[in-house]
């Protein structure tokens, strides 16, 4: 906040706004009732003074009177304005509070993760020293603009010479306050990140003691020289101490400096009146008024300086909030999201069908492709071209297209249209297309070039390495995450478009860290609109184990769990956590390690729900590692990440992500790939090739086999069946002869189709350039 009166504040702080309002007329009542009760003094002091026969208080009923009502005036503004101030701070904290934490859910997971720590201060602490802001700061503030130029003017019309020397030296205390402000504000800025970091490492330790204690590590390291855990929050303490008394020491000092100079200043005009009347130069009604008046004008200022420290603090972290929330700081971000996924070429992605036969999703049309607008569902109304193989060009092309809505990465929807709507489950008889979808990381793309059909009725699994961007894929399919690169459509219209609570009502998600809120159990059910004892809520507990967690509870449902589900170990959280999702009834259910943390017998249960809810028609995706969640797969999807060199990242540090990767091309190593491999139409088998299993993981006829391959995105998955021809390294696809049914989507994996062609690497990805391939 480096403006005195940051307009943020009163955006985004309706109470903030009433209050402003209210203070600047309270200070003007005090400001009168200062002036008032100054000449109702200097006139009875003067008169009882100069004139004998005027000495008793008869003769001054009037004036004192109006003396009495002007400081009771100024009194009660004074009481009425702190009242208001400590009430509008309470409001203000909270309403900035609760905007913070809004903005901060509608951050992309990745950034929330890395800025957690950070809001979890400014929200918690921080912006508790923004009241001090409000109570003290802001009306000392409003003060030192209204009292001195009235002030000011008062005297100059009875004292023009004092009225010069205090407009002389009256700039004196706003430069020595700019100049400690300055030295101070990077002393409050360091404090603030000083303990966020004290924080964070705070927490560290206490989130570690239970692993240290299990150890038996709790009392120090195994060094004999090394600290103690108690030691080290010694010095933590020690630390914060050290910090706090360096911000009082400095406030502490620039007051007195304040205070000295406004002394020296007021000694000035002091000095002048008492000259001038020794020497009867002036009046003494003039001279008393400019000596109760002069204090009145650098003592608003004066306490600006000494209320400035007490909300720095408050400040700093109202800074870092409104970086959060400040529509300017957004739309940065806007322009570089607006139109997000838009490759190169508008409307193009993957087309990774073959001609002449259907592809993996079932499309027959001789020219569909994986992102082919022309799928079951939602041609009518995308503002698709007609030609399958093309992916829909939504808000440039057809009757019916929907204009553009940016979603920058704060979160917040800037639309120049109504989000569109998905109506009924029908919206969900085409498919969720991901069209060479790539999300940047930190050193490159993950995933990078993904490219695959996901439909309905069947189990889809995201394979992949760690780190190559599983999760993330998830993410972009929910909206969660912005794409980089390539676009997320569902049903035929792109994910950012829609209207996010429309889409998440029919999307059951399970995240890698289910959460789990402070309550029971049945408020943790029905949190996510299921309740307990009902025989969908049945069927998902014996499916996933969680009716012998219960049996096990003596309070059942009401048993109470903390945050994070403690009280309930790993496996049962996941057990309440798959509950409901599989209790839930949405079509669409995106698991990011669904059995993680439980037996094999429960999750064969699990799975067997999976299989079955897929087979009613949902939407299964599943990001997993095991074997066994691989053998249930109708179709497995390879993920990769791209990660760039030294040199790649330094080149393409000045260059949009699009235009890097379509203008270079990439090293074997860095070339992100997958492999699409559908397991769910049976077809005949061609060349005389075995049905293959994921490499290494038991195949449906109980052996295991490898299946060995050329290239890097086949070392782990494969098709025999499908005569999968995968390009050596640095070379470009080849089309070969393949089976109805085989989906591949990226750049290193191609299917046969029949005839030996040879497809141009910078026309992979890509649709409505080649015709017939």
């Amino acid at each position: 906040m480096a403006r005195p009166v940051d307009p943020r504040l009163w955006r985004y702080a309706r109470s903030a706004r009433r209050y402003l309002i209210a203070s600047v007329g309270l200070s003007l009542a005090i400001t009168a009732g200062i002036v008032v009760a100054a000449l109702m003094l200097a006139r009875i002091a003067a008169g009882v003074i100069t004139d004998p026969g005027r000495r008793t208080v008869g003769m001054w009923t009037a004036e004192l009177v109006v003396l009495a009502v002007a400081i009771a005036g100024r009194v009660v503004a004074t009481w009425w304005q702190s009242r208001l101030a400590h009430r509008a701070g309470a409001q203000v904290v909270a309403e900035l509070e609760t905007s913070v934490l809004a903005a901060g859910a509608g951050l992309p997971p990745r950034e929330l993760d890395s800025r957690r720590t950070e809001l979890a201060v400014v929200v918690g602490d921080g912006l508790a020293g923004l009241r001090s802001y409000l109570t003290g700061y802001l009306p000392a503030l409003l003060l030192a603009a209204l009292v001195p130029p009235i002030v000011l003017a008062v005297i100059a019309a009875h004292d023009l010479t004092a009225a010069i020397i205090i407009l002389v030296t009256l700039p004196l205390i706003p430069i020595f306050m700019i100049l400690i402000g300055w030295m101070t504000q990077g002393r409050a800025d360091a404090a603030l990140t000083a303990t966020t970091r004290l924080s964070d490492q705070m927490l560290d330790l206490f989130a570690g003691m239970p692993t240290l204690r299990a150890l038996g590590r709790e009392s120090g390291a195994a060094e004999p020289d090394a600290p103690t855990m108690r030691h080290r929050v010694r010095e933590l303490g020690e630390a914060l101490r050290v910090r706090t008394m360096a911000t009082l020491r400095m406030a502490f000092l620039s007051s007195m400096v304040l205070e000295m100079l406004a002394t020296l200043c007021v000694a000035l005009v002091a000095v002048s009146i008492g000259m001038r009347l020794v020497f009867g130069h002036m009046g003494l009604y003039a001279g008393l008024l400019g000596l109760i008046l002069a204090p009145e004008v650098y003592l608003p200022l004066r306490a600006v300086g000494e209320r400035f420290h007490a909300a720095q603090d408050g400040m700093a972290a109202a800074e870092r909030a409104f970086a959060v929330l400040d529509p300017e700081s957004a739309s940065g971000n806007a322009g570089e999201r607006a139109g997000t996924g838009a490759s190169e070429h508008p409307g193009e992605c993957a087309n990774t069908g073959a001609p002449g036969n259907a592809g993996a999703g079932g499309t027959a049309d001789g020219r569909a492709g994986a992102c082919a607008t022309g799928s079951a569902g939602w041609r009518a109304g995308t503002g698709s071209s007609g030609n399958a193989g093309e992916c829909a060009d939504v808000g440039t092309r057809g009757d019916a297209a929907l204009p553009g809505v940016a979603r920058p990465r704060g979160g917040e929807l800037i639309a120049r249209t109504t989000p569109a709507r998905l109506i009924g489950p029908a919206a969900f008889s085409g498919s969720i297309e991901l069209c060479d979808l790539g999300v940047k990381s930190r050193d490159g793309y993950a995933p990078a070039g993904l490219s695959a059909v996901i439909r309905s009725g069947a189990v889809t699994v995201l394979a992949g390495a760690n780190g190559s961007g599983k999760s993330t894929a998830l993410q972009a399919v929910l909206g969660l995450t912005a794409p980089d690169r390539g676009r997320v459509l569902v049903a035929g219209r792109p994910v950012g478009e829609l209207d996010s609570a429309d889409w998440w009502a029919r999307v059951a998600w399970l995240p890698q860290r289910p959460v789990l809120l402070p309550g029971t159990l049945r408020e943790n059910l029905e949190l996510f609109g299921a309740r307990p004892d009902t025989p969908d809520i049945d069927r998902a507990c014996a499916a996933t184990g969680f009716d012998a967690v219960l049996a096990e509870l003596p309070d059942g449902w009401d048993t109470v769990v903390g945050t994070g589900g403690l009280g309930l170990s790993l496996g049962q959280r996941q057990r309440l956590a798959l509950v409901r999702v599989l209790a839930a009834d949405r079509p669409v259910l995106l698991l990011d390690e669904p059995t993680a943390h439980l037996d094999d017998r429960s999750e064969a249960t699990v799975l067997a729900a999976l299989s079955e809810r897929a087979r009613e028609g949902a939407t299964v995706i599943v990001v997993a590692h095991r074997p066994t969640l691989l053998a249930i797969a109708d179709h497995i999807v390879e993920v990769h990440a791209e990660h760039f060199s030294a040199n790649d990242h330094d080149a393409a540090s000045g260059t949009s992500p699009t235009t890097q990767a379509d203008s270079a091309p990439m090293g074997d190593a860095e070339r992100g790939s997958q492999l699409v491999v559908d397991r769910q139409s049976s077809g005949a088998q061609r060349g005389g090739a075995a049905r293959p299993e994921p490499a290494g993981y038991p195949n449906r006829s109980g052996s295991r086999e490898q299946t060995e391959y050329k290239g890097d995105a086949a070392e782990r998955l494969g098709e025999p069946s499908r005569g999968v021809a995968i390009p050596e390294r640095g070379g470009a696809p080849t089309a070969g002869e393949s089976t109805p049914g085989v989906e591949l989507g990226a750049q290193s994996v191609y299917a046969r189709t029949g005839s030996e062609t040879r497809i141009p690497e910078d026309e992979w990805c890509r649709t409505g350039k080649g015709g017939r391939r």
